[in-house]
């Protein structure tokens, strides 16, 4: 064969493949849509310049069926940008024809009056900003029949006219009062009565241990609205910009407010900045393992560029394997140590705390209570916000708990005469957990796993998760393979159900009541299926 031609015919193999590749897993994400769905955004800016004509959107579409993504959210104002109404209904009807579940989204960036805080950030004192907050949702709710709002509800502003209006309250305080306020009558009301049939979504941001302190109330607008979702993006620890966060907190934090809102809680949203192709797909996975019913990727105009291309091409290698991740960890409760984060809580110099703890392979129960029936309690210094901590703590040990304390609650009056606490030196400075031995951290896990009938021995930064009574999951986030060992106090067997990435490394050896990690590779999840074992063991 001419060179030419053997050229040409290669390369109508190659796009022959991909197509039917993409077509494949398309397929596959509309058979397990119940299992877990894939979302993406259209932002407002993408509806002007991708959106706008025909050919744009076809390519959209394609990229989406290429991608397992089957929820398309179009977003209809962001940055003081509002869509035009006849690029909003031509997109959101060829998404719909094309087989796509279809909703809006709206972003408070840009509003109205700027707060004297963030950049990005609004003044919601303000009236007239709030009646053009209402105007929007309304536009909003004239186009779709659900709306996710992004993570921008909040405010940090401190002008003359907040500072009249907060009174003798604190700002935590006003601010919860005000955003409660804006949420019920400028938002939910408006927005249903132009279409009593909308669903509003409450996307509440990763920074969980400042929402008090800018106005999100978890507890009041999760009950406001109908559906809450979750920011569990992470990105690259050591990114100048945007590092300085772990992946556990993208699972803490998914599983907090899974707690809070019940059946109310829907996806977790995370993006491509600050990522490379395994911090992303670290992003995903954690999201899964944490419940989620559904998984949004910020935002199709961002995965085009820059880091996004390979980002996505790694996710799509692995979306099969999520979907199977989410199988075998759907309905089940997480089990372990409790974890409790008050809401409204104060991190008195030990933010995020939780997440570096989940770093060490403490398999945490995020929960927002102190629940005296715990087999074993991690507590920080957040643990102050409940007033009956000093009487809580008292039963826990009296029940032979095992208890995890900072030292910033160890030196607290509530706690400092207790000498049946495990202590945790932070030093008010979470992140040097990330530099504990493995000998010390075996010392700490022994102790705290015991009422679990399990030992769990593996380097700092490998994290353990106890699903349900029947699933075990181990995922190191070191850049390098490690060996680890997972010992039960009676004889079980364990079975690997799942790797990933799909070539991930894990040599293990398994036998009744112990399993040997010889080498799990660098950045792999490894998901264990237990038989044999004795429920509540």
């Amino acid at each position: 064969m001419h060179r030419r031609h053997l050229v040409i015919a290669l390369l109508c193999a190659i796009l022959i493949a991909s197509s039917a590749q993409a077509q494949d897993l398309w397929d596959l994400a509309n058979r397990n849509k119940e299992v877990l769905r894939i979302a993406t955004l259209f932002t407002a800016q993408d509806v002007r310049g991708r959106l706008s004509n025909d050919e744009g959107i076809d390519s959209a579409i394609a990229w989406c069926k290429q991608t397992g993504v089957t929820h398309a959210f179009i977003e209809s104002f962001r940055d003081g940008y509002t869509a035009q109404r006849q690029a909003l209904e031509h997109a959101r009807d060829r998404f719909r024809s094309a087989g796509f579940d279809v909703s809006g989204c709206v972003t408070t960036t840009g509003v109205g009056k700027k707060s004297t805080g963030w950049e990005s950030a609004t003044c919601f004192t303000d009236a007239p900003t709030q009646k053009r907050l209402q105007e929007i949702f309304e536009y909003a709710a004239s186009l779709f029949e659900e709306i996710m709002i992004d993570d921008f509800l909040f405010t940090d502003c401190q002008c003359d006219e907040c500072r009249q209006a907060r009174g003798d309250l604190s700002w935590s305080a006003y601010r919860a009062k005000l955003m409660i306020g804006v949420s019920r009558e400028r938002i939910v009301a408006p927005a249903r009565a132009v279409n009593p049939n909308v669903k509003i979504i409450i996307k509440y941001p990763q920074w969980y241990d400042d929402f008090h302190n800018r106005g999100y109330e978890v507890v009041e607008q999760t009950a406001d609205y109908d559906r809450i979702w979750v920011g569990t993006e992470t990105r690259d620890y050591a990114d100048p910009r945007w590092g300085g966060k772990v992946q556990y907190e993208t699972y803490f934090i998914m599983r907090w407010l899974g707690e809070i809102g019940g059946s109310k809680c829907g996806g977790g949203w995370f993006d491509p900045y600050g990522t490379h192709e395994d911090t992303y797909v670290e992003q995903a996975r954690q999201t899964v393992l944490a419940g989620a019913k559904e998984m949004l990727l910020f935002c199709y105009g961002s995965l085009l560029r820059d880091t996004g291309p390979a980002n996505v091409a790694r996710l799509r290698t692995e979306i099969p394997g999520l979907f199977e991740l989410a199988r075998l960890v759907r309905n089940k409760p997480p089990r372990g140590i409790a974890a409790p984060k008050p809401p409204d809580s104060d991190a008195l110099g030990e933010a995020y705390v939780y997440d570096f703890v989940g770093m060490l392979g403490l398999p945490l129960v995020p929960t927002a209570t102190i629940d005296t029936d715990a087999k074993a309690a991690f507590l920080p210094a957040h643990a102050l916000k409940d007033p009956q901590l000093q009487s809580k703590l008292a039963v826990l040990l009296e029940a032979g708990a095992p208890v995890l304390v900072t030292d910033g609650l160890a030196q607290r009056p509530t706690t400092s005469a207790t000498n049946d606490l495990l202590v945790l030196k932070v030093s008010r400075d979470p992140k040097r957990l990330l530099e504990l031995p493995r000998e010390d951290l075996k010392l700490i896990r022994d102790k705290m796993l015991s009422p679990f009938g399990m030992q769990f021995d593996a380097p700092n930064k490998t994290a353990l998760y106890l699903i349900g009574d029947d699933c075990v999951v181990v995922e190191n986030f070191n850049d390098t393979a490690v060996t680890a060992s997972l010992e039960f106090a009676q004889p079980v067997e364990a079975k690997a159900a799942l790797v990933l990435p799909v070539d991930g490394d894990a040599e293990l050896s398994s036998t009744p009541g112990k399993v040997e990690f010889r080498a799990l590779g660098a950045r792999t999840l490894v998901a264990l299926t237990l038989s044999g074992r004795n429920e509540g063991q």
